[in-house]
């Protein structure tokens, strides 16, 4: 599933500018195929030009995503003219291009996350119409669906309650955003310090219950997300096991 952000293509030419602001060492007089055989500061320089590089790979290949690339070569002429001290715009000239393209950016990362948060809600109605007609599926007047894997017997939770649980919550789609069980060390909280879907589907459990729940995003994290694991209006499905209450 696609995670989106604001990308800022002036932050990180700011950086690119601070990287080759600095005093750089010559270049090798003919192109050398093997980096270990250039001098300690040949290397030194490849090292810088490797580094700035990098720092520019992932908000391009996201610009590409978001249908507004750009050429790389122009951006090696920019970079070349720059540590040459023949930047063909002024001070004032670049920082206006940069930001009117970082405007531009996001725009469409705005518009991009909209799409897919629309996408996620007409995914998640799909789901729980359909989920709600299966066997052991109960849906609550708010919309929290549940499944009863494990039927405890010990005592029953309530709001107001501070509960330790082994967990492991997905998405739809099966990712893995959190696990207790993974790190192999139960959670311990107050059940009204948390989402409103845990809140509700744990005061549902009695000791010893193992539940599966199936919380809508506006029982979750909402519009909003939590993170970049959890996205804008996703659905969670958790597999919840109550292992006690405490003063109980």
């Amino acid at each position: 599933m696609k995670k989106f952000f604001k990308v800022t293509i002036l932050a990180s030419a700011v950086s690119l500018l601070a990287a080759c602001g600095q005093e750089t060492p010559e270049a090798p007089a003919a192109k050398v195929t093997d980096i270990k055989t250039y001098s300690e500061d040949q290397q030194a320089a490849y090292a810088i030009g490797s580094i700035v590089a990098r720092n520019l790979v992932a908000p391009l290949k996201r610009q590409e995503e978001l249908g507004a690339p750009l050429d790389k070569d122009i951006i090696v002429q920019g970079i070349t003219d720059a540590l040459n001290e023949s930047t063909q715009l002024s001070d004032e000239e670049l920082q206006a291009v940069l930001k009117s393209y970082d405007e531009k950016m996001n725009t469409l990362s705005t518009d991009a996350a909209r799409i897919e948060g629309e996408k996620l809600e007409a995914e998640a109605a799909s789901f729980f119409a359909e989920n709600g007609k299966k066997e052991g599926i109960t849906t609550t007047d708010s919309g929290l669906q549940y499944e009863v894997l494990t039927a405890g017997e010990g005592e029953l939770a309530s709001p107001d309650d501070t509960v330790t649980v082994h967990y492991t919550g997905t998405l739809l789609d099966g990712s893995v955003f959190d696990s207790s069980v993974e790190r192999g060390e139960p959670a311990t909280f107050a059940l009204n310090r948390v989402i409103p879907g845990w809140t509700e589907g744990v005061s549902l459990m009695n000791v010893g219950s193992k539940y599966k729940l199936y919380i809508p995003s506006e029982l979750g994290y909402g519009a909003q997300g939590a993170g970049a694991d959890i996205p804008p209006n996703s659905t969670l499905v958790f597999e919840v096991e109550l292992i006690e209450i405490a003063g109980q």
